[in-house]
């Protein structure tokens, strides 16, 4: 009787389908010059290998001596959990067992935090013990839908941002995906560029050896831990965009060479980042392995004359293939090279976006292994440390027996802190973070805490219900599909009752239109929202069914809600 094949093991399903992709190719990606776009060939796979027949199997089977018998499985004590199916896998829980938290601050290779030494005031963002373990700048990739901005991310970094069962049927990112890396460059200077930048996980050691050939023996510098924030292309998740957008430090515009440019949301999303005032973008012209080089350089020029007089007018152009790994190196020297990390806060009290949030208990759970909501996103400014107490505004939000909106900030504590899977004791601001916390998870669970504010306990703005806003409008509409020559429509004046979509910080609200006066404009907000004065937001309006971005705005004034007190 034939011996059935045992049932793979939870880590290789989660492998196979690519939701947690953990494994990187160590492929050493390769430039790609102008004279070789034309000859660029792919070498066929290898041939796969065909099921020997029964009798060939047979016959095997009577030739070979049989098996030896299999050894008797160990004995464990009654209070011992069993082993697990693989060596990549936990082992499953005794009965009544909580299991101990790994703690990951002694990872091989990456510099040790301790909140007994930290002094914020001489925390920088290349501090070792920080750029070891987390990320300290956000990179957003924006284009198109299916120009290849969650591939791109993925050569870089080795994540697939691509992780939630709809995204993975329809092939589109949904929902804001976020992946780290660590950017390295040789410390020799005869290694030749740019294939000395090398781009790798974030859990990777601090000084791993250059992959170069004949440079084997040389260590690596660590020069960036950059964490991307991939956003969704199709033009009615506008209002994702715009949320990610909020949180960017620079950006990677890309713009398949095989489609003519500009596309709608090329367009739409390149307005969006000019009102978020970014001033460092790079243009990645990607699929370029799919078109001749005549092809390549014509596009080319079109995209240096659709960036003129934008916000990216003196960004490069490089010519990549993200599916094929080709010019990865070059994107990390000109991420190292032309985006700066800007100047960061670590002395005033945190303040925290929240752009994710989550609840990591699976159906079924024990009472006792219950844990906390957990929020993701980026500091603003300050220092976020373990078992530090934190408030959450607006927070809870309801309406009393008249009517009015009425909230209550959630107070909560702080159990861990985590940049993917480097697990931290304090984090700085900069790039996207995960914070554990005792709070209900409930109150976390399907992105329910995105657009709020997480920061130290009466540290946080006010909470307002309206605002007096400074506007801009753009000239026409951008990210609509016109035919030929034709221009897209004009963008009408504001009307005293209309409705408008408003993106501040990571909140997306509704708004209605109260009062207008050339460009001032008074709005009552559908939510209350946690901001200041001075803080920039996106004006959308509905057109065709979609949102689209029409334009933006700054607070000058407005009316907020009285926050109860801290009852701790």
């Amino acid at each position: 009787m034939a011996r059935r094949n045992p049932l793979p093991c939870r880590k290789e399903k989660e492998k196979d389908i690519g939701a947690y992709g953990s494994a990187q190719k160590s492929t050493r990606s390769k430039n790609l010059s102008n004279t070789q776009l034309s000859s660029l060939s792919l070498s066929p796979p290898p041939p796969r290998r065909r099921n020997p027949s029964p009798s060939s199997s047979a016959a095997a089977a009577s030739c070979s001596p049989p098996p030896p018998p299999a050894p008797p499985p160990p004995q464990l004590a009654p209070d011992l959990p069993a082993p697990s199916c693989c060596s990549s896998c936990p082992p499953p829980l005794a009965k009544g067992r909580r299991r101990e938290g790994v703690s990951k601050m002694s990872r091989r290779g990456l510099m040790e935090q301790d909140l007994s030494k930290l002094d914020v005031r001489k925390l920088n963002p290349l501090s070792p013990e920080v750029i070891s373990r987390q990320a300290t700048i956000n990179i957003g990739t924006i284009g198109h839908v299916a120009h290849g901005k969650s591939t791109v991310v993925k050569a870089i970094s080795g994540v697939q941002t691509v992780r939630f069962k709809n995204e993975l049927e329809r092939n589109i990112t949904i929902k804001l995906g976020y992946a780290n890396a660590k950017i390295y460059k040789c410390e020799d200077e005869k290694c030749p560029r740019p294939m000395c930048y090398k781009a790798y996980g974030s859990g990777k050691e601090d000084n791993p050896h250059c992959d170069v050939p004949g440079f084997e023996n040389t260590r690596m510098k660590l020069l960036r831990h950059v964490s991307f924030v991939d956003c969704p292309g199709h033009d009615i998740l506008m209002a994702t965009m715009l949320n990610g957008a909020a949180i960017m430090d620079g950006a990677l515009l890309l713009i398949a060479a095989n489609e003519s440019c500009p596309q709608p949301q090329t367009s739409e999303h390149l307005a969006a980042v000019e009102i978020m005032r970014l001033q460092h973008i790079i243009i990645l012209q990607n699929k370029i392995d799919l078109i001749q080089e005549s092809a390549a350089i014509n596009q080319n020029e079109a995209i240096q004359k659709f960036i003129q007089g934008t916000i990216a007018e003196s960004a490069p152009v490089v010519p990549i293939s993200a599916q094929l790994k080709y010019n990865i190196d070059v994107i990390c020297e000109y991420i190292v090279k032309k985006i700066p990390i800007p100047e960061r806060n670590f002395t005033s009290p945190p303040n925290m976006i929240v752009i994710r949030s989550f609840d990591v208990n699976k159906p079924g759970s024990e009472v006792d292994e219950i844990r906390g909501g957990v929020a993701g996103g980026s500091i603003l400014r300050g220092v976020l440390r373990v078992n530090q107490n934190i408030e959450v505004r607006p927070g809870i939000v309801m309406k009393d027996e008249s009517g009015n909106i009425k909230c209550t900030p959630i107070y909560s504590r702080i159990v861990s802190l985590y940049a993917e899977q480097n697990e931290l004791q304090f984090a700085v601001p900069g790039g996207l973070i995960g914070v554990g916390t005792t709070m209900d998870p409930t109150l976390t669970r399907a992105d329910r805490l995105v657009g709020q504010v997480l920061g130290e306990v009466g540290s946080l703005p006010d909470v307002f219900v309206e605002l007096e806003i400074n506007f801009f409008l753009l000239r026409r509409l951008l990210g609509v599909r016109t035919k030929g020559t034709e221009k897209a429509g004009k963008v009408s004046k504001l009307t005293k009752g209309e409705i408008l979509m408003l993106n501040i910080g990571s909140m997306s609200t509704g708004a209605r239109v109260v009062a207008v006066k050339n460009d001032l404009a008074k709005l009552q907000l559908t939510a209350p929202v946690c901001t200041s004065k001075g803080e920039k937001l996106a004006l959308s309006r509905r057109v065709e069914k979609h949102w689209r971005l029409i334009g933006w705005g700054q607070i000058q004034a407005g009316m907020t809600l009285e926050v109860p007190p801290c009852p701790l």
